[in-house]
C-alpha cells in the first residue's frame, strides 16, 4: 500500500499515512482554499486502506486550527474511520485550547469510532 505523505504548510495540514510503519497523523492548521480537493488523496487511501487494514489502526489528529470546511472533510475522514475494524482516534489538543478540545468531543459524539483525548 503506498505511503501518503504530505508536508503542511501555513495554511495545510502534515498528513502521514503509512500502513507499514502504522503511522497515521493529520496535524497543525487546516485552512486549504479547497478543502475537498485537498483532502481527497486522504479518503482514497482509507477507502484502500479499509480493505487491507492492520488489526489496530491508532489514527492522531492534532490540528492547531481548522476553518469551517475542513471540518467537513475531517468528519468525512472519521466517517470513513468507521469501516475500518479496529480502527480508534486519539484526538491531541493544547492544555488551553478548549475549543479543539470541544470539536473532538463534538466529533465522537457523531460517529461510532472510539476516541481518546489527550493533551501536549
Amino acid at each position: 500500500m503506498n505511503i501518503l505523505n504530505l508536508e503542511g504548510t501555513e495554511d495545510t495540514p502534515k498528513i502521514v499515512l503509512d500502513s507499514q510503519n502504522k503511522i497515521y497523523e493529520i496535524s497543525g492548521r487546516s485552512l486549504p482554499e479547497d478543502s475537498a480537493e485537498f483532502f481527497q488523496p486522504v479518503l482514497d487511501w482509507l477507502d484502500e486502506y479499509k480493505d487491507a487494514s492492520a488489526p489496530e489502526t491508532v489514527f492522531e489528529f492534532k490540528l492547531e486550527y481548522f476553518n469551517t470546511a475542513s471540518s467537513k472533510l475531517i468528519l468525512d475522514i472519521l466517517s470513513k474511520l468507521e469501516e475500518v475494524e479496529g480502527a480508534k482516534i486519539m484526538w491531541y489538543f493544547h492544555e488551553d485550547d478548549e475549543d479543539m478540545e470541544e470539536a473532538g468531543e463534538e466529533f465522537s459524539e457523531l460517529v461510532d469510532v472510539p476516541f481518546e483525548f489527550k493533551t501536549y
